[in-house]
């Protein structure tokens, strides 16, 4: 039998086809636009979503036996908005999870709703981000789109939709709209009330691993798909690769490289953050996680190199970089605001240290390192809780560079572990679409059959003790900023 999973990205949407053994048969990405109407504001159309998925799900299947097709989930972006009028046609572009439009409604939800009231309700407080602002936002700036709301979705939860006609989304998406209870499993009825929706209006909750329905007759015929194909709920981005990595179980680590950066600790239990510096979500093995996220890692790199130094040999950038832990540049990775452990919209990437003999290769590591930092310092924040990390897995776009492999190791000082495929996401939704389809019994076991480590970084003691000291200056620099970031932001407005 295959299994396919739909990895729902920012830039692109991937799909990967997996075996029953877990060999990945094959792998298609399609590119869709993505739309920045105002500054801070982040938006796509998710109607690309669909067709572009579509498309690749032609491409991705056109070499096999399609009666052995056993079933399709997720990995997606999370946190989108995505709102449907009663004939179930999409009202606006979806708001992105980038994009930070909502820092007015963050602060009513924070300051005056509270924060001890949100983490209550749902185990989080509000970050530009989450679904539930942009509700809050729409209600005020758009109010007769507002009033004409009959769905409220997530990004894979409408791929979902349009393949099964079922208006569906799962426990871990689901923790992060701000309308979820996490440690119960279910809506919020209190937080739907403060954002004037209505449970009717809310998706079916469903496990990750859980089936939702079979394809609609008019897509398996179109895909030439058996009409027995099952679509599994799916997982946000995070937990899908979470279990793409076999970070499942208690105690288990990922760090995420892709556009976004995180800090995915799996638990058996339930528990919070007193500070709220990390998000408390379900996770899609049927417990629970911590996660510090980062709204902007590999997406440095990215715009550093392809709009600043117009390249896009990004290896042969990384060759001059000869020495480290010894780099006086630095570099706040703050492209998109910061989310973990600050909660700053108005965060913005801040280059500092450079002097006359600052080389093009110092600017490029400061880069690297920045956004290592950066992810220390939610590590920092779960380490305050008790939690003690030794080794971590790696995933994303980023983890293909060993340079950044061996920073990250030294700077967070724990053992990186390489997995066989770097697909997490689609990978973790191919896993789901098999337990849900009965070729696993959970998703613990899934893991342990077809994830499989090939390499480890070891962080080198000399250089670990050379980056804890250039970390002790990291973490000063955006307190200092902070005051420089919201005159800047307000000079903007």
């Amino acid at each position: 039998m295959y299994y396919i999973g739909i990895d729902l990205g920012t830039s692109a949407v991937k799909l990967l086809l997996m075996n029953e053994m877990g060999g990945i048969e094959a792998v298609v990405s399609k590119e869709y636009p993505l739309f920045f109407p105002e500054p801070g504001w982040s938006e796509q159309n998710p109607e690309d979503w669909y067709s572009q998925s579509m498309e690749g799900l032609k491409e991705l299947t056109s070499g096999i036996d399609k009666s052995q097709i056993g079933g399709i989930s997720f990995g997606g972006q999370m946190h989108g908005l995505v709102v449907l009028d009663k004939e179930d046609k999409v009202i606006r572009p979806a708001i992105l999870w980038n994009d930070g439009r909502t820092y007015k409604e963050c602060d009513y939800l924070n300051n005056e709703i509270g924060k001890d009231k949100l983490s209550t309700y749902t185990a989080n407080i509000a970050f530009t981000g989450f679904t539930a602002p942009k509700l809050l936002w729409m209600k005020a700036n758009e109010p007769e789109k507002f009033a004409r709301i009959e769905k409220i979705m997530l990004p894979k939860d409408y791929l979902a939709y349009k393949l099964t006609g079922v208006h569906c989304t799962d426990v871990s998406d689901a923790s992060g709209m701000l309308l979820f209870d996490v440690k119960n499993r279910c809506w919020s009825k209190e937080m739907c009330e403060i954002c004037g929706v209505s449970m009717d209006q809310l998706a079916d909750i469903y496990e990750s691993y859980e089936s939702v329905g079979e394809l609609l007759p008019e897509v398996a015929e179109e895909l030439g798909f058996p009409k027995t194909v099952k679509v599994a709920a799916g997982a946000g981005d995070n937990a899908a690769a979470a279990v793409g990595t076999g970070t499942v179980g208690d105690g288990n680590c990922n760090i995420s490289l892709g556009t976004s950066g995180t800090v995915f600790i799996a638990s058996k239990s339930f528990g919070v953050d007193k500070f709220n510096a990390l998000h408390s979500f379900a996770h899609a093995d049927g417990s629970y996680h911590l996660m510090g996220c980062m709204l902007s890692a590999a997406s440095c790199n990215k715009w550093w190199m392809e709009d600043i130094l117009q390249t896009k040999a990004f290896s042969k950038e990384q060759q001059d970089i000869e020495t480290l832990g010894e780099n006086h540049v630095f570099f706040l990775p703050y492209l998109m605001g910061e989310r973990s452990p600050h909660n700053d919209p108005d965060a913005r990437g801040t280059f500092i240290g450079m002097s006359m003999d600052t080389k093009r290769s110092d600017m490029t590591q400061a880069v690297l390192e920045g956004v290592a930092f950066a992810l220390r310092d939610s590590l920092e924040v779960a380490k305050s809780l008790g939690i003690q990390i030794e080794r971590t897995k790696i995933c994303g776009g980023g983890a293909k560079s060993p340079l950044w492999k061996k920073i990250i190791a030294n700077v967070l000082n724990i053992k990186v572990d390489v997995i066989e495929s770097e697909e997490g996401p689609a990978l973790g939704g191919a896993m789901l679409a098999a337990v849900a389809c009965g070729e696993f019994k959970n998703v613990e076991e899934a893991a342990q059959k077809i994830v499989k480590v090939v390499d480890t970084i070891e962080p080198e003691p000399e250089l670990a003790a050379k980056y804890e000291k250039k970390y002790q200056v990291f973490k000063e620099i955006y307190p200092q900023c902070k005051s420089i970031f919201k005159l800047l932001s307000v000079s903007n407005r």
